[in-house]
C-alpha cells in the first residue's frame, strides 16, 4: 500500500511537470528559432533566471551525494557551498560580460563565442565535442540519481531500469518542445518543493530522532568529532585536506561561470541587471545545501554501517524509515525534479552546441539548426540512458574529469574575451596540454597532487603554454570589423539590435 501511495504522488507530479514545461510555450506560437528554444529568446526576467540557475545548481547530488559525502567524510563536503558562493560572486562580473558579447553578436553558447572570437567555425565544433564528453556523465548521473530516488520511495516496487527510463522520458518530453523556457517553468515547481521539503526535514529529523538540535550536535561533537574538521573522516589518507579544499573551491568557482549550462542561464536573461540581481540572490539558495549535509551526519547515528554507494541513500533511509508514504512521495518528487531540471539543461546545451557549431557545418543542415539541435537532445539523452543500462562505469570514470576537464576551457572562453592579444595557437595549444595533463593525473590516481586539485595543476600548465605560445608567435589576423570590441557589459545599450559593428557603435564604445 505504501508503494502505491508514494508512487502515485510521484506520478501525478511528474505529469504536472511535463504539462508545466509544455505550457511554457503558450502564447509563443509555433515559430521561434534556435535562440528562442535554446536561450528563451533572451527574455527571461530575474525570477525565472533565479529559479533556472538555482535549479541547474541544485541537482540530485544535493539529496544523494551531499548527504552521502556528509555521511562518509563530513566537513570536506562544505566545498560545494564554498565554490558555488564564490562562483556567484565571480558571475556578478562575468555573467553580464558574456551576456553582452553574445547578445551583440547573436550568439547562443560558448561554442559560438569561441568560434566568433577566433574566427574559426570548426573550432566551435571541436569545443562542442569536447564539452559533450564532459557533460554526458552529468546526464547519466542525473538519470541514475532519479532512478535511485524513484526505486527507494516506491519501496522497491519500481525497478531501477524502469526508473531510469522515466527520468529520460519526462525530461525529453518537455525540453525538446519548449527548450530553456520550459526548464525555467518546471524549475518554479521544483524550487517550491525543494524549499518546502528541506525546510521540513531540517526541523523534523533532529526533533524526531534526537529531541532537538542541542542533543544532536552534542552527540556529534562527542562521538563523531573527526567528521567536523578537515580532512574529515578518513584523515590525511583521504586527500581532502586544506590544500584540496582551497584549490578545489578556487578552480570550481572559476569553472562554474563558463560551464555551458550556466552560460545558457546567462544568455537567457532579459538584461544585464537581471544577472547582477541574480548573482546577489543566488547565495541565499545555498543555505539549503546545509540540510542534506546535516542529515547525512544525522544518519550516522540512525542508520550506521552504510557502505559504498549505499551511503548516498542516507537521507532517504531517514525519510522512508519514519514518514508516511504520501510524504515520502512528495520528498521523492522534489529530489526527482532536482534531477530533471539540470538534466534538461544539460541535454539542451548539448543539442544547442551541436546544432549550432557541428551540424551547421553541413550545408543541408545549416538552415535547420533548431531541428538538428532537438534531434541531438534525444540522441544525447538516449546515449546516456543506454550507457546507464549497459556500461555505467564508462561514464562514471569520465565523470572524474568532467569539472576539471571543463576548467581547461577557461583561457579559450573567458581570457580570450577580455584579452585581445591571446592567439588561436596559444589558446588551442594550452587547451590540448591542459586536457592531457588532467587526464594523466586523474586516471593515474594522482588527484589531488600533493594535496592540490589536479584540475588546477592542469590549468596552470594550460595557461603557461597559452601565454608562451602567444608571446612567442605572431598575432592572429582578424578580418572582422569589430575585432577590438571583445567582451563588455553594454549597460544602457540593452535595446540595441544584435551584431552591432564597430562602425555603427562608434569608437567611443570600444571595449578591449
Amino acid at each position: 500500500m505504501n508503494a502505491v501511495v508514494a508512487t502515485s504522488v510521484f506520478a501525478v507530479f511528474m505529469v504536472a511537470a511535463v504539462a508545466l514545461g509544455l505550457l511554457a510555450l503558450r502564447g509563443r506560437g509555433k515559430g521561434g528559432g534556435l535562440a528562442e528554444w535554446s536561450v528563451g529568446g533572451r527574455s527571461l526576467g530575474p525570477v525565472f533566471i533565479w529559479v533556472l540557475m538555482a535549479g541547474e545548481g541544485y541537482t540530485s547530488f544535493s539529496y544523494l551525494g551531499a548527504a552521502g559525502w556528509g555521511y562518509n567524510y563530513g566537513a570536506p563536503v562544505l566545498y560545494v557551498v564554498a565554490y558555488m558562493s564564490c562562483g556567484y560572486a565571480i558571475g556578478y562580473v562575468v555573467g553580464p560580460m558574456l551576456w553582452g558579447y553574445a547578445r551583440r553578436h547573436g550568439l547562443v553558447g560558448i561554442t559560438d563565442m569561441v568560434a566568433h572570437r577566433f574566427g574559426r567555425p570548426w573550432l566551435g565544433a571541436v569545443v562542442a565535442v569536447l564539452a559533450t564528453v564532459f557533460l554526458l556523465p552529468y546526464i547519466q548521473l542525473q538519470i541514475t540519481g532519479m532512478g535511485v530516488v524513484l526505486s527507494v520511495i516506491s519501496y522497491g516496487a519500481v525497478s531501477l531500469n524502469w526508473a531510469y527510463f522515466v527520468a529520460f522520458a519526462v525530461t525529453t518530453g518537455f525540453v525538446v518542445v519548449s527548450g530553456l523556457r520550459g526548464s525555467a517553468w518546471v524549475s518554479v515547481l521544483k524550487d517550491v518543493l525543494v524549499i518546502a521539503t528541506l525546510g521540513f526535514l531540517a526541523l523534523y529529523v533532529p526533533l524526531h530522532y534526537f529531541d532537538g538540535y542541542g542533543p544532536f550536535l552534542d552527540r556529534l561533537v562527542t562521538e563523531k568529532s573527526d567528521w567536523l574538521t578537515l580532512p574529515g573522516h578518513g584523515g590525511g589518507g583521504s586527500g581532502l585536506g586544506e590544500l584540496w579544499f582551497i584549490s578545489t573551491t578556487f578552480l570550481n568557482s572559476l569553472t562554474v561561470v563558463i560551464f555551458p549550462t550556466t552560460v545558457a542561464g546567462y544568455l537567457g536573461a532579459r538584461n544585464a541587471d537581471a544577472l547582477r540581481r541574480n548573482a546577489m540572490y543566488l547565495p541565499a539558495y545555498n543555505v539549503l545545501l546545509f540540510v542534506p549535509m546535516l542529515l547525512g551526519l544525522a544518519a550516522l547515528f540512525v542508520v550506521p554501517g552504510l557502505a559504498g554507494a549505499e551511503s548516498n541513500l542516507a537521507l532517504f533511509k531517514l525519510v522512508v524509515d519514519s514518514l508516511p508514504a504520501w510524504a515520502v512521495g512528495v520528498i521523492g518528487v522534489a529530489a526527482g525534479l532536482s534531477s530533471i531540471v539540470p538534466m534538461a539543461v544539460f541535454m539542451l546545451v548539448i543539442g544547442t552546441m551541436w546544432g549550432r557549431s557541428v551540424l551547421s557545418l553541413v550545408p543541408r543542415l545549416a538552415e535547420r539548426q533548431k531541428s538538428a539541435a532537438q534531434v541531438v537532445v534525444v540522441v544525447a539523452g538516449g546515449l546516456a540512458l543506454l550507457l546507464t543500462y549497459t556500461a555505467p562505469n564508462t561514464l562514471v570514470r569520465l565523470s572524474l574529469i568532467s569539472y576539471e576537464g571543463m576548467a581547461q576551457l577557461l583561457p579559450m572562453v573567458l581570457l580570450a574575451l577580455v584579452w585581445r592579444r591571446l592567439t588561436f595557437r596559444g589558446a588551442f595549444s594550452g587547451l590540448i596540454v591542459g586536457v592531457a595533463v588532467v587526464c594523466v593525473l586523474v586516471f593515474s590516481g594522482n588527484d589531488p597532487l600533493g594535496g592540490v586539485n589536479a584540475g588546477l595543476v592542469a590549468l596552470a600548465a594550460n595557461l603557461a603554454v597559452a601565454l608562451a605560445v602567444t608571446f612567442a608567435g605572431p598575432r592572429d589576423p582578424d578580418p572582422r570589423p569589430d575585432a577590438e570590441v571583445l567582451a563588455g557589459d553594454p549597460v544602457g545599450d540593452e535595446d540595441e539590435p544584435l551584431a552591432v559593428t564597430r562602425a555603427a557603435r562608434g569608437a567611443s564604445d570600444h571595449r578591449v
